[in-house]
């Protein structure tokens, strides 16, 4: 009887690994009321729509505000980093840590002057690009190779006034058109858990 009690453990066991699978959603932004709803801020929104779509609320914990939910086995916390935006790699590595997540199961979310309004770019790797975020991620974790979701604000700002443009708010004609852009970004966040970051990208990159 002992090798059946055995044999029941181990298929539980494994069935237990898998539902324990954990993700780390970062949304990065910066906080404090002036910044909500500016374009440097989508990532905080992004992680707000999804936790709002599944009915779970941020509580303050260290580094960030955290929310958590689970789907089809897998474990995914939404973080957005309280350290503001150059200092993030701090509450990424802080989180990464606690939850005992591999830096593949990572997705950050930010950002990216360089491609147009709500255009998509999922990647494996990569350069920060400028973005003072991942370029403290990239410094904290002491690499480049970490899944992350670009969001397109485009570049439509004179000579000078990126730092404005980018902590401005977004115009009517944005504002309108970023509902459908949250929906397909909960789609990404929840494939990137469910399917894996290669199908993810095949499907949602340039959308």
């Amino acid at each position: 009887m002992n090798w059946v009690k055995n044999l029941f453990r181990k298929n539980t066991i494994s069935e237990n690994s898998e539902e324990m699978k954990k993700f780390l959603i970062v949304g990065l932004g910066n906080i404090g009321a002036e910044y909500v709803n500016t374009r440097h801020n989508i990532g905080f929104k992004i992680v707000d729509y999804v936790a709002n779509s599944v009915n779970v609320s941020f509580e303050t914990a260290k580094l960030g505000a955290i929310a958590e939910y689970s789907i089809k086995g897998r474990k995914l916390t939404l973080l957005k980093p309280n350290t503001y935006m150059n200092l993030s790699g701090k509450a990424v590595k802080y989180w990464m840590d606690k939850e005992n997540i591999a830096k593949e199961n990572v997705l950050v979310i930010t950002d990216d002057l360089n491609l147009s309004f709500g255009t998509i770019r999922i990647k494996a790797k990569g350069s920060d690009g400028g973005h003072n975020g991942l370029k403290n991620i990239q410094l904290i974790l002491n690499t480049s190779e970490y899944p992350r979701f670009r969001f397109g604000i485009s570049d439509e700002f004179k000579k000078g006034q990126q730092v404005d443009y980018v902590l401005g708010e977004w115009n009517d004609d944005e504002k309108q058109k970023l509902p459908e852009r949250y929906e397909v970004a909960k789609e990404i966040v929840e494939s990137f858990a469910l399917t894996g970051l290669n199908e993810t990208m095949n499907k949602y990159n340039g959308k």
